[in-house]
């Protein structure tokens, strides 16, 4: 059963007319360096140079537990899990705090939390496809047609806020041994041994560090069914499924994506296995401490826009992040070119400031 068909690329052309307006704005060629490269990034994927600004983001917490948190991988108790979503809810939490500034909305979902959670908005439990998941170095993750079901919940969401209107979109996670999974997924798609993905996750300490990755050991050594969502179902979870469902989605409706920590960039290294062309819409917000982002990143062709050596998840470094990408734009929309100025120099010498057919100081003919 596959994921999703194939998605079409960013715009070439706004791209393309983007690296063209940047090299005729007032500063050297060159001078904003990454920024630059995000600029244009921002340009292909509304299809318009230059980008409009990303005033309507969307951050979406997926909450599932993990039984793997069983085994003692983690320095915190699964019971954590539930009780976040209902921080998440009142504001509390990290990545709480980071929307509200940068202007995010922010949903959460309990697709696999293994609690009930009485009290809280319909909306939140509307998805929910199991209560927590299988404990993965004994048995699989998820039972037979879940790991689909929850694959169709994340599409759901991720079309419920794009018909709403939305600039960008950032998933963030919130289960209790999320990065023993994660490590799972990226040692399976990229067929590396444990060692090279487990990391120390919430902070525990050398000798569980051990028993962490003798663990993810045993659970790669279980026999699991071929693709993507025999890797969800094996080694995964609902929460994890969910996730890429959600990344496929917002590829195929055209909407770009910033990634946030090892959660998300496992589940966008197995999402991109079963589609690469989805590959082109996503950015990866932060890196993480974890070795197993570090692999999968690589793999897509990712590079972080931060390094602040964040671990929290919740899409916190994500958010953190989208003030860069704000600011890429903006730089793009509305510095002056060297026309502007009746000066000619770099790219301008040769044709009009910001369009290589000489449209005067507006924008390349992309777009509205």
């Amino acid at each position: 059963m596959g994921l999703g068909d194939p998605v079409a690329p960013r715009s070439a052309a706004a791209e393309a007319a983007a690296r063209a307006r940047l090299d005729t704005l007032v500063k050297p060629l060159g001078a904003l360096g990454r920024l630059e490269d995000l600029a244009a990034w921002l340009a292909g994927a509304q299809g318009r140079c230059p980008p409009a600004p990303l005033d309507r983001v969307t951050a979406v917490v997926f909450a599932g537990d993990h039984g793997v948190a069983g085994e003692g991988v983690s320095a915190y108790p699964s019971a954590v899990t539930g009780a976040m979503v209902g921080a998440f809810l009142a504001g509390m939490a990290g990545v709480s705090v980071a929307a509200r500034l940068h202007g995010v909305a922010l949903r959460v979902y309990d697709i696999a939390v293994d609690a009930d959670l009485p009290g809280l908005p319909p909306a939140v439990a509307a998805h929910k496809v199991r209560r927590g998941s299988g404990v993965i170095d004994r048995e699989d993750a998820l039972g037979p047609g879940e790991a689909a079901r929850a694959v169709a919940a994340g599409a759901a969401i991720a079309d419920a806020v794009v018909d709403g209107g939305v600039d960008l979109l950032i998933p963030g996670d919130m289960g209790i041994g999320n990065t023993t999974v994660a490590a799972a997924l990226v040692a399976a798609e990229l067929g590396v041994p444990a060692a090279d993905v487990v990391g120390t996750g919430t902070g525990i300490d050398a000798p569980t560090l051990v028993h962490k990755t003798s663990v993810v050991a045993a659970a790669l050594s279980r026999p699991r069914a071929p693709g993507a969502l025999g890797s969800l179902t094996a080694l995964g979870s609902a929460d994890a499924a969910a996730t890429v469902g959600f990344l496929l989605r917002a590829a195929g409706r055209g909407v770009p994506v910033l990634l946030d920590g090892v959660f998300s960039s496992a589940c966008a290294l197995v999402a991109g296995r079963a589609v690469p062309s989805a590959v082109d819409w996503w950015l990866a917000g932060h890196r993480s401490t974890e070795p197993s982002q570090r692999l999968a990143l690589a793999a897509l062709g990712l590079d972080p826009i931060l390094d602040l050596g964040m671990r929290l998840g919740e899409g916190s470094g994500a958010v953190t992040a989208l003030p860069v990408l704000r600011t890429a734009q903006a730089l793009l929309a509305e510095m002056g070119t060297l026309g502007d100025l009746g000066v000619a120099g770099g790219a301008d010498a040769g044709g009009g400031p910001g369009d290589p057919a000489g449209a005067g100081s507006s924008p390349g003919g992309i777009g509205p």
